[in-house]
């Protein structure tokens, strides 16, 4: 600042308005406190991970494993080659795959979607990687014996000893569904929380559990002395082609690049309502400070008046956007940490399965934190600051109110075109689908966001004068609260877009997931033809239904017609992964299809393909086509059966179960559900009980009829909806916060108004009642315009995912006509702090103030 006279004034105003000054601080807290906390949330989770990978392939001079996820491995041949490679002096091979671990009750031990895995045990003498460090007991030394992880074991209740099953999908037969183990020891991992369950079996169980006996998972390699970890590297990657070739450093650097890849997701989603709440903080920010201009309007006149230039006031306004910004920023980060902290166990309360560690702060955060949260309070308060210094001394003692006379015009024009091409663009966007389709409407709802920003101050006039019938019954002071609406309609605009932005976005996402349940359910009541479905645990997709299930229930259940089990399949084609399922018989007696050209009958390397993927391809019935593996060292050539009509149900493509056990590795073989019809006349209830009895043995079964099926689906898209309602919370929160502020400042704004109409006899509850029906006419102007932008934006995005099954739009008019009566109810809380303020205005020395 200029000098020090200039600087005392912005801290002594700044002290003088402690109740606006902790208010406006509010607001930056909140702001910088989401991006603070989702880096620090997902800074945590990123050191957790880079600690549990820490020891990963230590002692390892150089592993060879396949490129791609959900491969057959490394073939046995390959390994021979491998140790006949000049400077190998040992080499291990290693095994693993997805399993069920059961308590000693015959429960599935929950892991919350952390991985439920199983691994071979190489003794000493035979192991290349550093042994794991046994807590208690020894390793597997034969055949059903394990050993498990220390937060496996807490979780499963198991001690040294104790005996148990474990389920092997892809293993798991009618005659053989589980296998029994006996805990032989209790090993450490790093942050061994998160549920996730790893079990070590002897190697030669684990070959027989988890591989087809031809390929092993990944191979570890010991160099011989006088040879380098590189050069051996080098020199197997020379001769062996298609698989990863990497020394122990970056197997541990690839393994933290995948977890860093998909953690950046969620930190993006988290930024995302972080960069929510930081705008609106922002119009709050920028409508207290407009405020507290036009408040102080005759001080700054004065100030100009004995002597001080426009840049000195202009700088006192900014100077107190600074230290404001500077000390919101500073708590922002404090709270930052804890709203991390909340975050962590708030998942955990939905037992996803994340590790958890000690919070990560790191210096990039401390410095984004700061630098948002002083930009977004100086930009603020740069344009009343501005305005403020323009205005000559002598017309500033004279004004009253300085935001009032200004015309709307120009703002209102921009705000029309930009209206008009944001919902031309929305619209656009809605005619196709996919990722440029879903990024249109994306700009064109950003394009309406600023249009309701520019054009509601002309807005709130005929809205909330229309509004004004809700106040009707109250007299002279409805109509007395409507007029205080309609008088200042830019600052009943800003005041009402900070709850017009955050209800936007829960009418959006509240449509997005009621049309998502109606699709299931429509899918469902179209799509299957079965009377039960048997589904597995919700969590895991790598765990599904065991391939026996399908069998067990037509070998035991008279009463069953059909049964069908389901499994997914992924395949290349090209350089495209496609994925699609496989039955394991015909599945016209359980499933609604149509089939548009050729036949639904599968030969032994038949497929059916979408009818949309077949003319992308230029793919007809009869063709010959060549599918290739995920890991591509694979390929299967195939007849296109048919082509039926695209439906979510079946995926790109169907194919036949000989296909499916050439493109699938043995580990990852399993059912995602199975779909049962029942014979003419059959007892449905009695033929539950029998699924249930037949299935037990299975332990995951769940046995579901249509509608506990979809309500099953629909409880997953309510979860998701309950995590983001539940970051949305802060940004209405901080709407809320804004109403309260804006009234606080518009009693002090109106102090002489308020004394005169106690002078002339207004008792002070009537005071109240004015202010309360005021901020309740502003909060349902806001909830409104939300809720219909939300509901365009809603339906806009909608179209955009009908590839993706969701080809019904519901519009939940409960939930929405909810949040207009609970916006009416906010708006009346909001105004009971201003209101009583309001209420204790003296009114004479509020007459005589100046």
């Amino acid at each position: 600042m200029a000098g020090s006279p200039m600087r005392k004034v912005a801290l002594r105003n700044l002290a003088a308005h402690k109740v606006r000054l902790a208010l406006t601080l509010l607001s930056v807290v909140l702001g910088t406190a989401f991006i603070a906390g989702s880096f620090v949330f997902t800074d945590t989770l990123q050191r957790t991970f880079d600690g549990i990978f820490e020891n990963e392939a230590k002692g390892v001079d150089v592993r060879v494993s396949p490129e791609g996820q959900q491969s057959f491995g490394v073939p046995l041949a390959a390994v021979d080659q491998i140790s006949r490679t000049e400077g190998v002096r040992a080499v291990a091979p290693g095994v693993n795959g997805p399993l069920v671990l059961l308590n000693q009750e015959g429960k599935p031990v929950q892991t919350g979607g952390a991985p439920s895995w199983g691994d071979s045990y190489l003794p000493p003498e035979r192991a290349i990687a550093e042994p794991k460090e046994f807590v208690e007991g020894a390793p597997p030394a034969q055949s059903g014996q394990v050993a498990i992880n220390a937060g496996g074991a807490e979780r499963a209740g198991l001690k040294v000893g104790d005996r148990t099953k474990v389920l092997i999908p892809s293993r798991s037969t009618q005659q053989n569904p589980t296998i029994e183990v006996t805990v032989t020891g209790i090993y450490k991992v790093p942050s061994d929380t998160g549920g996730f369950v790893g079990l070590l079996f002897e190697d030669a169980q684990a070959r027989q559990l988890f591989t087809d006996g031809y390929h092993v998972a990944y191979v570890d390699i010991a160099a011989a002395p006088g040879f380098s970890a590189d050069e051996l590297r080098d020199r197997i990657a020379a001769d062996l082609k298609g698989f990863k070739v990497q020394n122990g450093e970056q197997v541990r650097a690839d393994l933290k690049s995948q977890v860093s890849e998909a953690l950046n997701f969620i930190n993006y989603f988290l930024l995302a309502f972080g960069a929510i709440a930081l705008i609106v903080g922002t119009f709050i920010i920028y409508n207290t400070f407009s405020m507290i201009v036009a408040q102080r309007l005759r001080e700054l006149a004065l100030l100009r008046a004995v002597g001080a230039s426009r840049r000195q006031v202009g700088n006192t306004v900014v100077a107190e956007a600074l230290v404001i910004g500077f000390i919101g920023s500073v708590i922002g980060l404090v709270a930052g940490v804890g709203l991390a902290f909340g975050l962590s166990s708030l998942l955990n309360a939905f037992d996803l399965g994340l590790p958890t560690g000690s919070m990560t702060v790191l210096p990039r955060t401390i410095l984004v934190g700061l630098a948002v949260g002083l930009l977004v309070t100086v930009v603020s308060a740069y344009a009343p600051a501005r305005r403020a210094a323009k205005i000559p001394p002598v017309e500033a003692m004279r004004e009253e109110f300085a935001s009032t006379g200004e015309s709307l015009r120009t703002r209102t024009v921009v705000g029309v075109v930009l209206g008009v091409a944001g919902a031309v663009l929305v619209v656009l966007g809605a005619r196709s689908t996919g990722g440029n389709a879903a990024a249109t409407v994306g700009v064109g709802a950003l394009a309406l966001i600023f249009a309701v920003l520019l054009a509601s101050p002309a807005l709130s006039r005929p809205v909330v004068g229309t509004l004004g019938v809700l106040v009707r019954p109250f007299g002279a002071i409805g109509r007395m609260a409507r007029n205080n609406a309609v008088r200042n309609p830019r600052r009943t605009a800003a005041t009402a877009f900070a709850l017009t932005l955050g209800l936007m976005l829960v009418s959006a996402i509240g449509i997005l997931g009621a049309s998502a349940k109606t699709s299931i359910g429509v899918l469902v009541d179209k799509g299957v033809n079965a009377d039960y479905v048997l589904s597995g645990p919700q969590q895991s997709q790598l765990i599904g239904l065991p391939l026996g299930v399908p069998d067990a229930v037509r070998q035991s259940v008279p009463s069953v017609a059909e049964a069908v089990g389901f499994r997914g399949a992924a395949v290349r084609v090209g350089d495209d992964q496609l994925a699609g399922i496989s039955p394991d018989r015909t599945m016209d007696g359980v499933l609604n299809y149509e089939i548009v050209s050729g036949t639904g009958t599968l030969g032994e390397h038949d497929i059916l393909v979408a009818d949309g993927e077949a003319a992308d391809r230029g793919w007809k019935a009869g063709q010959r086509v060549e599918l290739t593996t995920l890991d591509k060292n694979q390929k299967v050539p195939v007849t296109v059966a048919g082509i039926f009509k695209k439906s979510p149900l079946l995926g790109a493509m169907v194919l036949s179960p000989q296909v499916f056990q050439e493109v699938t590795p043995v580990a990852f073989q399993n059912n995602f559900y199975v779909l049962v019809k029942a014979r003419p006349g059959s007892d449905l209830t009695a033929m539950r009980t029998d699924l249930e009895k037949a299935t037990d043995q299975f332990a995951v079964v769940q046995v579901q009829d249509r509608e506990e099926f979809k309500g099953a689906q629909g409880q997953q898209i309510n979860t998701l909806l309950a995590i983001l309602y539940g970051l949305l919370a802060l940004a209405v929160v901080i709407a809320i916060l804004g109403i309260i502020n804006t009234l606080a400042l518009s009693v002090v704004e109106r102090r002489r108004e308020i004394g005169m109409l106690r002078a002339v006899g207004t008792l002070r509850h009537q005071v109240r009642r004015t202010i309360y029906l005021e901020s309740m006419l502003i909060a349902i102007f806001g909830a409104i315009v939300g809720v219909l932008l939300g509901i365009g934006l809603g339906i806009g995005f909608l179209r955009t995912l009908r590839d993706f099954g969701i080809d019904q739009i519901t519009i939940p008019w409960t939930q929405l006509v909810s949040v207009l009566i609970a916006s009416a109810v906010v708006g009346v809380l909001a105004a009971v702090w201003p209101g009583v303020r309001a209420a204790r205005t003296p009114p004479l020395a509020a007459i005589a103030d100046l």
